[in-house]
C-alpha cells in the first residue's frame, strides 16, 4: 500500500501539537475535535471511513465505518487536502496534558496496535481499524476489552497518550508486567496476556487492581504514566471532596477543614 509522504513538526511539552507540512495535493487525516489551525490552501473535508485503499468502494466505507463504531470512534473522519502549488500546513493538538508519538510504520513491518482513543491523525492511506484479543482472558480482564485499535500502512501514524511516555524493547522470550491502563502501545508481534496479581492482601487491599497485564517479546512496546483514566478518577475524587493522600476519618476531615472544603 502507499501513503501520502508527510512532514512534520511536534511542538510542545505538556500540552503538545504536531504541524503536519503537505505537499500540492496531500492529505492528512485526523479524528474528530482534534483540529488546531490550517494555511489558506488548506481544504477540510469530512470523510466517510478513513480514505484508505483497504476502505475503498461503498462496502468498504460501510465495514471500515462499522469497526470504528466498535471502537467508541464516530462513523467519520476529517481530511485535509493541499490545494495550493507551494507548501501549507495544518496542525493538531493533543486532547489532554501527555506526549505525542510518532510511528513510522514502515519501520513497524506496517502494524501497530494501540488503545482505542489513542490515535490523534495520520497520512492519508494509513488504514484505522480494529484489533481482536485472541486470548479470553486478556479481552474479558485486560483493561481494553477485546477491541483495540490497529494501525496499517507504510505512512506516518500520530497517537497521543497521557503523562511522560516510554518505549521498552523486548527481545525474544523476555516479558514486562504492567497495568492494564498504562499500555498504549506495541508492534504485531508481541504476545499480550493478563495475569492474576495473586496473594489475598495484595489482591483485596493492594489498591493496584486484581491483574497485570503481560507483554512477551519479541517487539516493542509504548507506556503512558497517566492513563485519562487515573487522571479523570483523581480529579472527581477532589470534586467530591475526598483526600486520598490526608488518610481517612479525623484526619481526612481536618484536612478539608483547613483547606476550606
Amino acid at each position: 500500500m502507499e501513503n501520502h509522504k508527510i512532514d512534520y513538526f511536534i511542538q510542545g511539552e505538556e500540552m503538545q501539537l504536531v504541524e503536519i507540512e503537505l505537499d500540492n495535493m496531500e492529505t492528512a487525516i485526523a479524528e474528530a475535535g482534534a483540529f488546531m489551525y490550517m494555511d489558506a490552501h488548506v481544504q477540510m473535508e469530512t470523510i466517510f471511513g478513513d480514505g484508505s485503499a483497504q476502505q475503498s468502494g461503498f462496502m468498504g466505507k460501510l465495514l471500515g465505518a462499522g469497526k470504528r463504531l466498535l471502537t467508541g470512534e464516530s462513523l467519520f473522519m476529517t481530511a485535509f487536502t493541499n490545494q495550493g502549488q507551494s507548501k501549507a500546513r495544518v496542525a493538531f493538538a493533543s486532547p489532554y496534558p501527555g506526549k505525542i508519538i510518532p510511528f513510522d510504520l514502515s519501520a513497524y513491518q506496517g502494524k501497530i496496535i494501540c488503545q482505542k482513543d489513542a490515535f490523534l491523525c495520520a497520512a492519508k492511506g494509513v488504514s484505522i481499524g480494529i484489533s481482536f484479543q485472541k486470548k479470553l482472558g486478556a479481552g474479558l480482564f485486560g483493561g481494553e476489552g477485546f477491541i483495540m485499535q490497529k494501525l496499517e500502512g507504510d505512512g506516518m501514524a500520530f497517537c497521543h497518550a497521557g503523562g511522560h511516555i516510554i518505549k521498552r524493547t523486548l527481545l525474544e522470550g523476555a516479558s514486562l508486567k504492567i497495568d492494564t491502563g498504562c499500555i498504549v502501545a506495541y508492534t504485531k508481534d508481541i504476545d499480550f496476556d493478563i495475569q492474576f496479581v495473586g496473594g489475598i492482601k495484595n489482591t483485596f487491599f493492594g489498591g493496584e487492581g486484581i491483574f497485570f497485564a503481560t507483554l512477551q517479546g519479541p517487539g516493542e512496546v509504548w507506556l503512558q504514566s497517566l492513563p485519562i483514566s487515573r487522571l479523570a478518577s483523581r480529579v472527581l475524587s477532589y470534586g467530591q471532596g475526598t483526600r486520598k493522600e490526608e488518610g481517612t476519618g479525623l484526619l481526612g476531615g481536618l484536612g478539608n477543614l483547613i483547606d476550606g472544603d
